[in-house]
């Protein structure tokens, strides 16, 4: 195996200290022009590189934050990772990005390993429904930001979409199209936003005198195409079918509108299909799908602003306020639910 080159290598090649060949990294102008030549010639020789991680240690700061997401299957996550790498890119500052895939152990383990790497900052959407893993995060002293997510009980900042306002968007343009009967295909109940956009769901049946054995629950455990194949398998076997179905991510309504396809159940005439997000692959589905959107990428922009905000030095640094960024969700109106009833 290859030993790395380090810079007493390059101090002994050059004849040289290796104050001298840092100097000539960090402060070149300090240091002759011959005697920087020199140098330069020795590292080009060997190939060293220098150690950035090492350099942001003994400086105290690091130039990387994480990003911690559920699933980046998810079209919805890659944009919130657009705009937090668009945000942190402007601050010259990278971000290094990992899956959780909605495990709550492999999210302690990033986390961890986040920790060991003393990242700046870390944007999370946590997957440990219990707060256990957040906990022993917290004790490392660094700084994080929730990202789809409420800071619910904590005092750290957080940027997330009203889910309730979300749930009560899908579901209220249903019950105006004449529907009375729909289900809501879930996903992990131990999530958050699936707890919210539920809610919502009720309190839009509740607006138009609908109790709530109006949404048949449909829960799934996963996020995923092949969790909205499965509830739409569920759904066909259903004696009393409802004529339209809320999914709590465009991914299971995907899944949803492929088993109808299979089974020659017509969508929207058959049943209406409503998703959540607006992800890409919404609009382009052989039915476009009627979503509710997030706005992901402001999102993802807006939580690094405010870590980096929070993890701003130097004396122009601003106070940093911990904040709830609250953003609203807007229906996209497509064919999958406009069928006539």
């Amino acid at each position: 195996m290859t030993q790395s080159v380090g810079i007493k290598d390059v101090a002994r090649a050059a004849g040289v200290s290796v104050g001298t060949v840092s100097n000539v990294i960090n402060r070149p102008d300090t240091v002759a022009s011959e005697t920087r030549a020199r140098v330069l010639s020795a590292i080009d020789r060997l190939g060293y590189v220098r150690s950035e991680s090492a350099r942001q240690l003994r400086a105290g700061r690091s130039r990387i934050m994480g990003l911690l997401v559920l699933d980046m299957g998810n079209p919805f996550f890659v944009d919130v990772a657009r705009g937090a790498e668009r945000a942190a890119r402007e601050a010259g500052v990278g971000v290094m990005v990992c899956n959780s895939a909605q495990n709550a152990a492999e999210e302690a383990e990033y986390l961890s390993l986040f920790a060991e790497q003393r990242v700046r900052g870390v944007l999370l959407t946590p997957a440990d429904a219990t707060g256990r893993n957040i906990e022993t995060f917290r004790r490392h002293g660094i700084p994080f930001v929730l990202v789809d997510r409420v800071a619910e009980g904590t005092t750290e900042c957080s940027v997330s979409v009203d889910d309730v306002a979300g749930g009560a968007l899908a579901v209220r343009h249903l019950v105006d199209a004449g529907h009375r009967s729909i289900a809501y295909v879930s996903g992990p109940p131990g999530l958050n936003q699936v707890r919210d956009r539920r809610t919502g769901a009720l309190n839009a049946l509740a607006e138009a005198g609908l109790g709530p054995e109006a949404l048949r629950e449909l829960p799934t455990e996963r996020l995923d195409v092949a969790a909205g194949r499965d509830a739409g398998a569920r759904l066909l076997g259903l004696a009393d079918r409802p004529t339209a179905v809320f999914c709590a991510n465009d991914l299971l309504a995907l899944g949803v509108l492929q088993a109808m396809y299979a089974a020659g159940v017509t969508v929207p005439d058959d049943l209406a299909i409503v998703g959540y997000d607006d992800i890409e692959f919404a609009a382009a589905a052989a039915v476009p799908l009627t979503s509710v959107r997030q706005p992901a990428v402001t999102m993802g922009a807006l939580a690094a602003e405010l870590l980096l905000e929070e993890t701003e030095e130097g004396e122009g640094k601003r106070a940093h306020e911990h904040r709830r960024v609250v953003l609203q969700p807007e229906l996209v109106v497509r064919r999958s639910s406009l069928a006539a009833r």
